[in-house]
């Protein structure tokens, strides 16, 4: 579903620079719905943060580092995932 949504932005915009800026930001909203939804778990958690952190830009990864911070004050049981993004 997702892969066809993609596409079909895509035919929609002449400009390959703004192409890439939202498909950037269509993985972070996705890298972040999916910390969401294993949040739950702190071991697994770990593990997608490890994944996004080899996929997403230096950019993103200080988006991601702002936003972890935020979360994990509600969730004390995950600031262990802060060593990975500090490390």
């Amino acid at each position: 579903m997702l892969f066809v949504y993609i596409c079909c932005e895509f035919k929609n915009i002449d400009n390959p620079q703004k192409s890439y800026f939202i498909m950037s930001k269509m993985m972070f909203d996705y890298t972040k719905s999916i910390l969401e939804r294993v949040s739950f778990d702190p071991v697994l958690f770990c593990k997608e943060l490890e994944k996004a952190i080899k996929t997403l830009l230096p950019y993103e990864m200080e988006q991601l580092q702002e936003w972890l911070l935020s979360f994990v004050i509600e969730k004390p049981e995950l600031k262990q995932s802060l060593l990975l993004i500090k490390g």
